[in-house]
């Protein structure tokens, strides 16, 4: 068969494709080989200068890697983009800081690129000229306005798993780069104290790399000039091991003699296993250090120290141990389980491995025991005395305002109540009734069965309650609300944003304002972020709907009735309530001459939702009552309706009810609009607004 046109010139487009790739790797190639005289043939031939090789690098990101300053220029000259992109977000510049070449990062510079842009891991050309010890290049950068405190910055994703926020420091540190950290630092003024996002600072990256044989010596002159600058001492790793456990790990005596000399640091602090300083030295079966710690006054009676230098026949250090008091233990494993359903694991972690006491709590801080991160600090897991507590961490003079607040929250029952505080070394532990989760991680989870209006209801009154004791909340978002496990909803302010009214309204409705996302947040489950939640997310066929969009906005325009008023609003009263109120109407209005005007309110123009409501009541029903009732017959005015309500439920008839079933039932969900506008009659009525005085006796 001949080839037709079509055929022929797909072929010859599948020909130069072809052809291109070919040239593009053969480009690289020559790139990655500083081949200039194949480098310029290649581009005579049509090579593209911005093709891409395997894992997206560029010629021109080649010739940066290949430190060859003349082939970097040749290629930008040819029209290579110096913002070209790799797989994983690196650009040239990045790689002209891994090479440290100071006149390539100069060229880039030069062309547009952004000096703290990053890659895709969050590495900026300042963090890499760390990593790799590029220290003429790091000075570079940070003469061009390089941000020495940069944290890494990583995706939401990784965020989750707490990957990222290490700074140029924190990477020096860590690649053993004595002479870096000293520029970072004495030069540039790092900030030694600042930790990336599994809580661990420089010091904590320093000693941990220190175990390897190769860097040991850069590690111990780091962990000392970090020492001499302040560096906090009590930091600890993804595991919760302390600087000085690391120390120990490195056996390094003189790292361990110095950290002890601080003198703020917990000689007893424990890792997530239950091990302190002196039970590693004793596994390690390292004599000096050991003899060290108990000098400073290690305890000794925790970890079963003779039995571990007994497995490894290290006769002088059970001697060592038994000079201070140690004693062999036999272990017998308790089986506890805690009340907490969510914090199961954490707890049991907790409870099994030793922590020093502080009072009556014990408390592991760190990581993998903290549940709730605030602007203040974390919230971690406690026990105390047995308790399954909350512990809010402070400074000893902020921890006594916190204290002096929660305990004003004491008689209130939806605001977070203190349960005990301790004090310890210039600290105040306040520790909180333990809650299972927030509301805004309750609304997330798949299968959730919150009775939404209870939920509503207790929220309005831990609001009101805030209120009473003289404070505006200013932070009303779901994650401040805590659920503990029998459903009880109480409200927190652990960033502390609450502010006292003293008069001023514009706080209390700024509440109002929020209380309001909030109430459509919670009835829209969480769908949306909170502050793009709208009213018209509203499920309309919701039997509270029109009640639920009136206290919205009732909430929005700072209706006069306050917080109080509208925590009697009809939106929370029951069916049967809302059904009573409705007939209990007719029975108070029946008496008046002037029956309609107890709904023409002055104040408003909203007319009456169901005009024809003869049409929409079922045939059968409507014509029963007029031919058996001894009343006039109904017309389609409100008060008919209402009367028809209550002489229908006054006098029952077994065939009607078998028909539309409960009463209540049937009338709501046929007039769902019908309460609320007569509630709002009443109300906005000077002569009558009594009658919408009203209270659920479920509330």
């Amino acid at each position: 068969m001949e080839p037709t046109a079509h055929s022929q010139q797909e072929a010859s487009t599948l020909s130069s494709t072809e052809a291109a790739e070919d040239l593009a790797l053969k480009l690289n190639a020559a790139v990655r080989d500083s081949n200039r005289k194949d480098v310029l043939e290649l581009l005579e031939k049509g090579a593209d200068v911005n093709s891409k090789a395997e894992s997206g690098w560029t010629p021109l990101q080649s010739a940066v890697q290949a430190d060859d300053e003349d082939l970097v220029r040749l290629l930008l000259d040819k029209g290579a983009c110096p913002h070209a992109r790799k797989d994983n977000g690196g650009t040239a510049f990045t790689e002209a800081a891994i090479a440290g070449n100071v006149n390539i990062l100069e060229l880039l510079l030069d062309r547009g690129l952004k000096i703290n842009d990053h890659d895709d891991n969050g590495f900026t050309a300042f963090m890499e000229a760390a990593w790799y010890g590029n220290e003429e290049a790091l000075k570079f950068l940070y003469s061009k306005g390089a941000n020495v405190n940069l944290r890494r910055a990583v995706s939401e994703e990784k965020l989750k798993l707490h990957k990222g926020g290490a700074t140029a420091l924190i990477d020096a540190c860590r690649r053993g780069h004595f002479s870096v950290v000293k520029t970072l630092v004495q030069e540039m003024g790092a900030d030694v104290n600042i930790c990336d996002n599994k809580d661990r600072n420089a010091l904590i990256h320093a000693l941990k790399e220190g175990c390897a044989k190769e860097r040991y010596e850069s590690a111990v002159s780091i962990g000392h000039f970090l020492l001499d600058c302040g560096v906090d001492v009590n930091s600890k790793d993804e595991c919760g091991k302390t600087a000085l456990i690391l120390a120990v790990e490195m056996r390094s005596p003189d790292l361990v003699k110095a950290l002890l000399e601080k003198g703020e640091i917990d000689i007893d602090d424990a890792d997530e296993e239950g091990n302190t300083a002196l039970m590693v030295a004793v596994a390690k079966n390292d004599y000096n250090i050991a003899e060290l710690l108990c000098e400073k006054g290690a305890r000794t009676d925790v970890g079963n120290l003779i039995a571990v230098a007994n497995r490894n026949r290290a006769h002088n250090m059970a001697r060592l141990l038994r000079q201070y008091n140690a004693k062999f233990i036999p272990e017998t494993p308790k089986d506890w389980e805690p009340k907490s359903k969510c914090w199961r694991d954490q707890l049991k972690n907790l409870h099994k491995i030793y922590r020093p006491m502080i009072g009556k709590l014990k408390i592991f801080q760190y990581i993998q025991q903290r549940i709730w991160n605030t602007s203040q600090g974390g919230i971690y897991l406690g026990l105390y005395g047995g308790t399954e507590v909350a512990v809010r961490i402070s400074r000893s003079t902020e921890g006594e305002k916190e204290k002096q607040f929660f305990e004003q929250c004491g008689n209130c029952e939806h605001l977070l109540k203190l349960f005990w505080a301790e004090k310890a070394r210039g600290y105040m532990y306040l520790c909180f009734p333990l809650w299972e989760k927030n509301l805004e991680e309750h609304l997330q989870e798949p299968e959730d069965q919150m009775d939404y209006k209870d939920a509503l209801r207790m929220i309005f009154q831990a609001v009101r309650e805030l209120h009473s004791l003289g404070f505006a909340h200013q932070d009303l978002h779901p994650s401040n609300f805590f659920i503990d496990l029998g459903g009880k909803i109480y409200l927190a302010d652990f960033d502390n944003k609450r502010k006292l009214i003293e008069g001023k309204k514009e706080l209390v409705n700024s509440d109002l304002e929020a209380l309001s996302r909030l109430m459509l947040y919670v009835l829209t489950r969480g769908r949306k972020p909170l502050h793009q939640v709208s009213p018209e997310d509203l499920a309309d066929d919701s039997p509270d709907y029109k009640e639920a969009l009136d206290l919205v906005s009732s909430l929005v325009s700072h209706d006069e009735r306050g917080l109080e008023g509208l925590s009697k609003h009809p939106y929370f009263w029951s069916k049967q309530t809302r059904f009573k109120f409705l007939k209990g109407i007719w029975n108070k209005i029946k008496v008046l001459r002037n029956e309609k005007a107890v709904f023409q309110a002055p104040n408003t123009t909203e007319s009456f939702p169901y005009p024809w409501w003869t049409k929409e009541i079922d045939k059968s029903v409507l014509n029963f009552m007029e031919k058996t009732g001894k009343t006039k017959p109904y017309s389609n005015s409100i008060t008919d309706l209402l009367r028809f309500m209550r002489n229908l439920d006054e006098h029952p008839n077994i065939r009607i009810s078998n028909r539309i079933g409960d009463h209540a039932e049937y009338f709501l969900k046929l007039f769902p609009a019908l309460t609320i506008y007569v509630y709002n009659s009443l109300r906005q009525n000077p002569k009558y607004s009594h009658f919408a005085d009203i209270q659920d006796p479920s509330l």
